[in-house]
């Protein structure tokens, strides 16, 4: 298998489309592709489609490519609408139209009321519409207008909602392309988010690996999950970047199959990065009771789900999980050298919850309340 090939985020399109827009303006001619320097340093080739000369404007679109990265956008027309403008303010003024989000909750790049196109992006095309501008000696004002047709169903697909963008996509891109599979775009969201959340005034907040325990968390305790922070595989780094934007008390919500790991000190989940499961969950129901044999069955199950029945069977699961619980806990205290609380509750698909800290319901409490 080849390298993976790398894309061009939708700042980047936006860019590239609003260039070769201004181009037409200013000179009446039209540009079937154009070229701009993305922050990474990289060039952008992009192919104009759907050009169309208005009275008073010009409107161009660059199709979306996210390369081999499973981007949401990848294939949408990324529209730039030009037009002459008498702002006192700015030379440039940039504005969101059709299927661009605006802003609705603080926390986020942009203040509440913008259109959701990010301040890399907006660098981005206010430095190629000048570029363009000084080449005509031009030292009016542009207008420029970002739109994406569909955006609002795409949207809907994002996280867009639940962070309080409404109305459509994100105008976005902090390096110009798009790495595929890209660690840094998951970690990014997971800063936003709790980011977003502190900016609200909240020093804790719920956090999970995923969704597995949405609907035991939502029918044991009326606590929607889909409102905690999602960490995915990167526990340890959620851990700093809690301690690093002041949060005093996490709960983190999580399947044995991830949190399991936690209590063996493993801060990355992903089984690429280590496993360790059936070992860590021998060695505690060792330790509390289970004989020799339940020990190599456990060893021998392939599913924490498989192991849980052995432990269960051995009659040590209370016991167990009120240590294993105890040990993830300590050991994401210390990831943050007790900066922050944590507490957490440790579930099962079929058995529903298996242990909680000692101060977990009070938190979850505290959440419901909200």
């Amino acid at each position: 298998m080849g390298e993976l090939r790398f894309g061009f985020t939708t700042g980047s399109c936006a860019a590239a489309a609003s260039k070769a827009a201004v181009w037409m303006l200013l000179s009446g001619k039209e540009r079937n592709h154009i070229t701009i320097d993305t922050p990474k340093g990289i060039a952008y080739e992009a192919e104009i489609e759907d050009i169309r000369r208005l009275e008073d404007r010009v409107r161009y679109a660059v199709r979306n490519d996210g390369g081999d990265d499973p981007d949401i956008t990848t294939g949408s027309l990324i529209y730039s609408e030009v037009s002459f403008t008498k702002d006192p303010d700015s030379q440039v003024v940039i504005e969101g139209g059709e299927g661009v989000g605006t802003v609705t909750k603080p926390g986020l790049d942009r203040p509440v009321g913008d259109a959701a196109i990010n301040s890399v992006p907006r660098q981005m095309i206010e430095k190629e519409v000048l570029e363009v501008c000084e080449f005509f000696d031009f030292k009016g004002g542009i207008r420029v207008i970002i739109s994406v047709p569909g955006g609002e169903e795409l949207a809907l697909k994002t996280f867009n909602p639940k962070l309080g963008i409404e109305g459509g996509i994100s105008i976005i891109g902090t390096s110009g392309i798009v790495e595929p599979m890209s660690t840094q775009a998951i970690l990014d969201t997971i800063r936003l988010e709790l980011k977003q959340r502190r900016v609200q005034g909240y020093d804790y907040a719920a956090v999970s690996p995923g969704n597995y325990g949405l609907e035991f968390m939502q029918n044991t305790y009326g606590y929607d999950l889909d409102k905690s922070i999602k960490c995915s595989n990167f526990i340890g780094v959620t851990m700093d970047m809690a301690a690093e934007l002041g949060f005093k008390r996490i709960l983190y919500v999580g399947h044995i199959g991830k949190l399991i790991k936690v209590a063996g000190g493993i801060m990355n989940t992903h089984s690429k990065e280590a496993d360790c499961r059936m070992e860590i969950m021998a060695a505690s129901a060792a330790r509390h009771g289970a004989d020799i044999e339940t020990v190599c069955r456990i060893l021998d199950c392939v599913t924490t789900e498989e192991a849980i029945k052995q432990i269960e069977d051995a009659a040590v699961l209370r016991t167990m999980m009120e240590d294993i619980c105890m040990r993830i806990c300590g050991n994401l205290n210390a990831r943050t050298k007790g900066a922050v609380t944590t507490e957490c509750i440790v579930f099962t698909k079929e058995l529903g919850e298996l242990g909680q800290s000692k101060n977990a319901k009070e938190l979850v409490k505290l959440l419901c309340g909200e």
